[in-house]
């Protein structure tokens, strides 16, 4: 039975409004690491979790889901998520050991995952034109998300502690899982979808090694160790593929994986992610230099989140505008042009790094990069891909764009690291400004594999038969 089209207004707004608060959810752990480490008593790497692990349950949550949704219990899927991030944030309420805290954040993850889920509800029940703006909307609004969340947590936790501070994500988890019970359709019945067992957990022990040596550099204080462990994740992962390629009801669809635009468009989120969020690390950073460094502006915690309201903004513009540039220049050089705004980012901020204004205007610039790449990547990796496979297609470039952002995070540290003379607790300021150069090679590949791709776009015909 197909899945009715709706015509109600109410439904774009109700998805936009519950991933916007799941990426909220999702960032409001960078803020309070130092909070975290300080008021518990353990050490900052201990308390950087609070933020990678969301990311890892957030990425193999996301194939899992993607399966469970992408029939007749997609809605039920969905509300079980949210209500399992509600349950997360009220375990990061609570004056409960550290242990609790972490279980909590991996439990709000999910929020992050449910994003596939929302875009997918989109794709079949809105119509054509509809349905590819608010897909574009709901890819951007992590982006969004970062400007909203980081600075009203900031002020939350200078104001009256971190587990209020914590208790912001928990209300916009109940929030979102109202509004979610109140608009999302059913969906035409079926059968309970299978989920591959084996194929998770060996996704899932793959993964965490992979954002292990990512986002531990500690881990390679020990270089055989973390060879080891990259070694074996990535053996892990081809074990994971020819367990996926045999079964008969696999996780993820690999051989649809392997189709050249999508697998094209995965490898270019992967790079575009590290390029980005290396100059998104790198910005944050920079402007939080104290005084004694002789660059930087020195802005506390909640001024640091207040100058990302204009990457905020600009996302949002860009998610706005993809659409309308699609149309005009097509997908494939829409990313090229979100790229080459990512570019004019770096560039303005290795030219005027000595003045605020230029620096927030190189942030404002990300945003519109990170938006306007974001916001057509959906329209690239589900070219030709089947109504049902819909949700696991966006988790896996879900996945695909977490570890970028990852390397992109873990690069910025290590060239900062690398440019912190001997004996001195800052990098110098040309190191900044390398560091922003290191990002050009990695968008100029994410734009170049995205425009070599010579596939014909889809007609109106065909879209409207996926």
């Amino acid at each position: 039975m197909s899945v009715p089209v709706r015509h109600d207004g109410r439904l774009s707004p109700a998805l936009v409004c519950t991933a916007l608060a799941g990426a909220v959810i999702g960032s409001v752990g960078a803020p309070l690491i130092t909070p975290v480490a300080t008021g518990m008593h353990v050490s900052l790497d201990a308390a950087q979790w609070t933020l990678t692990v969301t990311l890892f349950s957030g990425a193999i949550a996301g194939p899992v889901l993607g399966r469970l949704g992408s029939g007749p219990y997609r809605r039920a899927t969905i509300l079980g998520t949210l209500a399992l991030v509600m349950t997360g944030g009220l375990l990061t309420v609570l004056p409960l050991p550290y242990t609790a805290l972490l279980i909590g954040r991996g439990m709000q993850g999910l929020g992050v995952a449910a994003g596939a889920l929302l875009m997918s509800v989109a794709r079949a029940h809105l119509p054509p034109e509809r349905a590819t703006s608010t897909i574009a909307a709901l890819s951007v609004a992590s982006t969004v998300g970062i400007g909203v969340g980081y600075p009203v947590v900031s002020l939350l936790d200078q104001l009256a502690g971190l587990r209020v501070a914590y208790g912001f994500g928990f209300l916009l988890s109940a929030v979102a899982f109202v509004i979610a019970w109140r608009f999302l359709p059913a969906e035409a019945p079926g059968e309970l979808p299978r989920i591959d067992v084996p194929g998770t957990l060996l996704l899932a022990l793959g993964t965490l090694g992979i954002l292990l040596v990512i986002a531990e550099p500690s881990i390679w204080r020990t270089a055989w160790l973390g060879a080891g462990v990259l070694a074996g994740s990535v053996a892990v992962l081809g074990v994971w593929a020819f367990v996926e390629l045999r079964t008969t009801a696999p996780l993820v669809n690999l051989r649809l994986l392997g189709q050249g635009g999508i697998l094209r468009a995965n490898l270019a989120i992967l790079v575009a992610g590290a390029g980005l969020y290396l100059l998104f690390s790198l910005f944050t950073r920079y402007v939080q230099t104290p005084p004694g460094a002789h660059y930087g502006f020195a802005l506390p915690g909640v001024a640091a989140g207040a100058a990302l309201i204009p990457f905020s903004l600009l996302g949002f513009v860009a998610g706005k505008a993809i659409p309308q540039l699609i149309a005009r220049l097509t997908e494939r050089w829409t990313y090229a042009f979100a790229v080459l705004i990512a570019v004019a980012s770096a560039l303005l901020f290795a030219a005027g790094n000595r003045s605020f204004l230029l620096v927030l205007a190189a942030i404002a610039l990300l945003g519109f990069a990170v938006g306007g790449v974001f916001a057509v990547m959906p329209k690239l990796v589900l070219a030709g891909v089947p109504q049902g496979e819909t949700a696991s297609v966006l988790s896996i470039n879900q996945i695909a764009r977490s570890i970028g952002m990852a390397v992109g995070s873990a690069l910025a540290g290590l060239l900062l690291a690398a440019a912190t003379p001997d004996g001195a607790l800052l990098p110098s300021r040309t190191g900044y400004l390398t560091t922003a150069l290191w990002a050009l090679p990695l968008l100029a590949v994410s734009a170049a594999i995205i425009l070599t791709n010579r596939a014909p776009r889809p007609t109106r015909a065909s879209c409207s038969r996926q």
